[in-house]
């Protein structure tokens, strides 16, 4: 058996670890919206290519807006919630 023991978390440290979340939080939301970019940019290409109209491409956008929005706003709640998680310890 292997213990190991750690102190209780000091007022300093959580307020370090809370910058890290919302350091990760934003790098998170950062390469959503890398992805959300490089769909469009594919996007416009097939509309270039004569592979789509362009009132698909405006759909398109539309559900990749949609998307984006959706999964940054996850991220966000993700991240408050590690945040009172380390406020409360």
């Amino acid at each position: 058996i292997i213990r190991l023991t750690f102190p209780q978390l000091t007022e300093e440290r959580r307020h370090e670890l809370i910058k890290g979340v919302k350091k990760l939080c934003e790098d998170t939301k950062v390469a959503i919206r890398n992805i959300r970019r490089d769909g469009l940019e594919a996007f416009k290409k097939m509309q270039k290519a004569s592979e789509i109209t362009e009132d698909d491409l405006k759909g398109l956008e539309k559900d990749m807006q949609t998307l984006t929005d959706k999964y940054c706003k996850e991220a966000d709640v993700e991240s408050a919630k590690k945040e009172k998680e380390l406020i409360e310890i």
